[in-house]
């Protein structure tokens, strides 16, 4: 294991350079949250064109202390899709590399570079607590392409109690518009978060609660080997360390590098208590939305003409059933976790959350067709609402928080509140 801690004082938010560099971060999150990203420490592990990226932008935002970890050398392949590395670091370890780079970018950042693999006997060095601090990372990030030490690492981290997020495969692919974050437990669309997640379960009995950054394209080529075999030769011949690979996939450097800032992004949120809630990984048919639009509607005929008034499109509904209520009822342990790619909707409906205001992108919640009826029985009675509000507490505040989402993503004014 090779580097070291370079020791500098973490920078004050009230310095006028560090405060001009930082300003659009402070903008965003402001200064409680800039504080937090300041005061974090972060591991980023695997430093290809996934972690480069990652530990980079994690770096230009203004995390305080980071160690970034890799036993690997930039190469010039490595060179589409590196984050900092150059010709002239070529042959120089990649933590080494990046190391250099970061202090010319935010010279006040501790910046901790691991010559290492991780391995399961360095796991106390590589996410031990920062110098004699005793502190542990405050966040992890998992950019390995071997499953195995991938699969090691993610064990590691939930032992622990520490936040991490895992990458999947970014190679072969050129899409950036089909990239999700999901539990593990469902990306069976990513062979490589799907490898991940049979040999979590299978070693370490661990079956989700790990979050991943996933792409949901499928592989435009297949694995390639880096040299020619002689006769009576094998790939393994060739391997420089025991099971760990000597067959590459071909890579868009683009791809890898939006991965990079996507898991940058999401630590980033995490650490200024600021996250964000991704579109989720399922996969709905285009009759399923035009049927809850259907159920709507006769929902709101039953009413009677006085009251009925339906204020949503078929636009609407897709975004209402996919990415508000994740096409599961909310009272399903109150929309938590995904639980599988493909969603079966017809057992559900849209309805009123409040009945006394209009079925408006801001009012509707989904649930099953029974308790649909449950809740507009209930509501109907006099002060109805109220009691259920008042009855349901946890509940009512959940269903809130994400209407209240709505009214942000779509800049709705709710005169009534």
């Amino acid at each position: 294991v090779g580097g070291g801690t370079t020791t500098t004082t973490a920078y004050d938010l009230r310095d006028e350079i560090l405060r001009e560099q930082f300003t659009r971060n402070v903008q965003f999150f402001g200064e409680r949250g800039q504080t937090r990203v300041r005061d974090a420490f972060v591991v980023v592990v695997g430093l290809g064109g996934v972690g480069s990226h990652a530990a980079h932008m994690i770096l230009r935002s203004g995390v305080g202390k980071l160690r970034v970890v890799d036993f690997d050398q930039v190469s010039l392949s490595s060179l589409n899709r590196h984050a900092t590395a150059t010709r002239a670091d070529v042959g120089t370890a990649k933590a080494t590399c990046l190391k250099k780079h970061f202090e010319k970018i935010y010279p006040e950042a501790d910046v901790d570079a691991r010559v290492a693999m991780y391995e399961e006997d360095a796991e106390d060095e590589l996410l031990g607590a920062w110098g004699g601090d005793g502190r542990a990372p405050d966040f992890v990030v998992d950019c390995i392409d071997n499953i195995d030490t991938k699969v090691d690492l993610l064990a590691a981290c939930a032992r622990r109690g520490l936040r991490v997020v895992t990458s999947g495969g970014a190679g072969a692919k050129c899409d950036p518009t089909r990239l999700r974050f999901a539990d593990i437990a469902d990306c069976a669309a990513d062979p490589l978060a799907r490898a991940v997640r049979y040999r979590l379960n299978k070693k370490y009995k661990i079956q989700g609660g790990i979050k991943a950054l996933i792409s949901l394209e499928k592989q435009r080529c297949e694995l390639v080997a880096e040299m020619e075999l002689k006769d009576g030769e094998t790939l393994s011949d060739y391997q420089v360390i025991p099971n760990f690979r000597v067959r590459t996939i071909p890579v868009l450097g683009c791809v890898p590098a939006i991965f990079g800032m996507a898991l940058a992004s999401h630590v980033l949120t995490e650490l200024a208590e600021a996250p964000f809630e991704g579109e989720p990984v399922i996969v709905l048919q285009s009759k399923q939305y035009e049927t809850q639009l259907d159920r709507l509607r006769e929902r709101e005929s039953e009413r009677g003409r006085e009251v009925s008034n339906m204020a949503v499109d078929l636009e609407q509904v897709m975004y209402l059933v996919r990415e508000t209520w994740r096409a599961l009822s909310a009272r399903d342990d109150q929309n938590k976790r995904l639980k599988a790619y493909w969603r079966n909707t017809s057992a559900l409906s849209l309805t009123r959350w409040n009945p006394s205001r209009a079925a408006s992108l801001d009012n509707l919640i989904l649930l099953t067709t029974e308790e649909c009826d449950a809740h507009d029985a209930a509501c109907a009675e006099e002060g109805g609402f109220e009691k259920l509000v008042a009855a349901e507490p946890e509940f009512a505040r959940f269903v809130e928080t994400r209407l209240a989402r709505v009214r942000a993503d779509f800049g709705i004014v709710d005169d009534a509140r």
